[in-house]
């Protein structure tokens, strides 16, 4: 088993003190440097002194839900990887929690390996990760990737998550290329992370939306039957 990368950093966000001691022990096992919040308020204060390299995070917390903190890391910049804790298992509570942002997500209960596999799987993806520097343009829209920004042509942000940029970008790196929904969950999400094939479906609805394509769009993102799917850049 591969040791997590050397001073990697875990939040344990978690209300439940039985459960909250368990993993912190566990994880300060395996190697990495932990601390642990039992509320948001805490839990806000922790990551705002210092970054992490994974938030390990619960959705059910006494003074608030777990969807409004992994909010709140992605809209502040982090890089934190974010393995969504909990019991609520229906899928559209799945779904919420990637378009806020999340990276992995695990129901409760959960078997501690496997836990601890996907948390050394974030740290890893965390640890190899470049900046990007290049910037991709498209029909009106500009994405820098440095700064993780996509631009309308008079400058103004459109708001993705975190998986959506991430999912924009890797279609517009393959733009005319059929794309299957499992080399799209391999590539975006992570071949270490479980995701419903619907998953991407879901995805790619929301951002044809959030990028207001129309007949007259110089780009499609095109459902190929039986695939996945192609984005097309005209013109």
């Amino acid at each position: 088993m591969n040791p997590p990368p050397a001073g990697a950093r875990v939040l344990v966000v978690e209300d439940d003190p039985n459960l909250r001691l368990t993993l912190v022990d566990n994880l300060e096992e395996e190697g990495y440097a932990v601390e642990a919040a039992s509320t948001l308020a805490e839990a806000r204060a922790k990551w705002k002194a210092a970054p992490f390299d994974v938030v390990v995070l619960d959705i059910m917390l006494p003074d608030g839900d777990g969807y409004s903190l992994c909010r709140e890391l992605r809209q502040a910049g982090t890089s934190s990887r974010v393995l969504m804790l909990t019991a609520r298992t229906l899928e559209d509570d799945v779904v919420r929690g990637f378009e806020v942002g999340a990276d992995d997500y695990l129901a409760k209960p959960y078997r501690l390996r496997e836990l601890l596999a996907r948390i050394r799987a974030l740290a890893r993806r965390g640890a190899t990760a470049s900046p990007p520097v290049e910037v991709l343009a498209f029909d009106r829209f500009r994405v820098d990737l440095a700064s993780r920004r996509l631009l309308e042509a008079s400058g103004e942000a459109v708001e993705l998550t975190r998986t959506e940029f991430d999912l924009l970008v890797y279609l517009l790196r393959n733009a005319g290329k059929a794309l299957t929904r499992d080399q799209i969950l391999s590539s975006v999400w992570g071949e270490d992370v479980v995701v419903d094939g619907h998953t991407v479906d879901n995805f790619v609805s929301n951002l044809r939306k959030k990028l207001e394509w129309t007949s007259a769009s110089r780009f499609e993102l095109r459902s190929v039957r039986g695939v996945g799917y192609r984005m097309d850049l005209h013109g």
